[in-house]
């Protein structure tokens, strides 16, 4: 009976748990099902299948920490989970995916919130945080972005380009050469690389520098990086036809190009991480 008594505090944990698991999978099931199908459907959300199982590294990563740390339940959390929970009625009702997946985020928040409080949450905040990289960005979003950095890519390419010599001019994203017209679609706009770009410096940046502040330089400079790429995807497309006569547009040539620019944006992610690494190393030394 004592071992009993003694381990039944344990069990009842491990049951609450379990049943706190149980339900959150089978009511954002729906919202689980739409994000799957996006990351599977759209390439530039692939890498929201390995957001969940990195999540979950990092945050077992930070076990010692937790341990240490005395949980302190707030019905705050209860406060979130019930205002996530019907903000997740309406989106489903309403058919807004993207509200539905950050509501998902929200509840796991007020949960941890509502059983262990406030300290425990903001230790777990960035993996958290890292959840909504799993989230597509909403389609009006994406389209008022789209088009200004579709004209952006366009014009310095064409700038670049006649500085080589090459006849070209252009008339908003189509691009006319004297045997041949492009145009730069939405995939070349950088818009669709950043979001996978952009998740790759905020873990690289986790995992590698210490600074909150290089961390948040790296982040932000996957934007520059991800447009310059496919400034340069463009530049090579407008020089393997004018100098080759060789059509990148299409086919595999096209997909190992787009895979080569990705690299290339990777290579920019890294050259910085390691500028900031020495930058900090030399901030400390001082």
């Amino acid at each position: 009976m004592t071992n009993f008594q003694t381990r039944f505090p344990g069990f009842i944990r491990a049951s609450l748990a379990g049943l706190v698991v149980a339900a959150f999978i089978a009511v954002y099931f729906p919202a689980w099902k739409n994000l799957v199908l996006t990351w599977s459907s759209q390439d530039e959300y692939s890498h929201g299948f390995l957001i969940v199982p990195l999540a979950l590294y990092i945050a077992w990563q930070k076990k010692d920490k937790l341990a240490v740390i005395q949980p302190k339940p707030s019905n705050w959390g209860l406060g979130v989970v019930i205002v996530s929970l019907l903000c997740y009625l309406v989106a489903q009702f309403g058919e807004i995916l993207t509200l539905s997946s950050l509501c998902l985020v929200t509840t796991v928040a007020g949960i941890l919130l509502y059983f262990f409080g406030f300290s425990i949450l903001k230790e777990l905040l960035f993996p958290i945080s890292l959840l909504l990289f799993m989230i597509p960005i909403p389609a009006q979003i994406y389209s008022s972005l789209t088009i200004p950095l579709q004209l952006l890519v366009s014009e310095v390419s064409v700038g670049v380009a006649q500085l080589f010599g090459v006849p070209i001019y252009r008339e908003g994203n189509v691009l006319h050469l004297p045997d041949r017209t492009l145009q730069v679609v939405q995939a070349c706009s950088g818009l669709r690389s950043m979001v996978s770009i952009l998740t790759l410096s905020l873990i690289i940046g986790y995992f590698t520098l210490k600074s909150s502040v290089s961390r948040t330089i790296l982040f932000f400079f996957g934007i520059p990086a991800a447009i310059l790429a496919n400034i340069v995807r463009v530049l090579v497309l407008i020089g393997s036809f004018h100098y080759f006569s060789f059509d990148l547009t299409s086919g595999t040539a096209h997909t190992v190009l787009g895979l080569a620019v990705f690299l290339f944006a990777l290579v920019l992610i890294l050259a910085m991480k390691g500028a900031l690494s020495l930058w900090g190393t030399s901030a400390t030394q001082e």
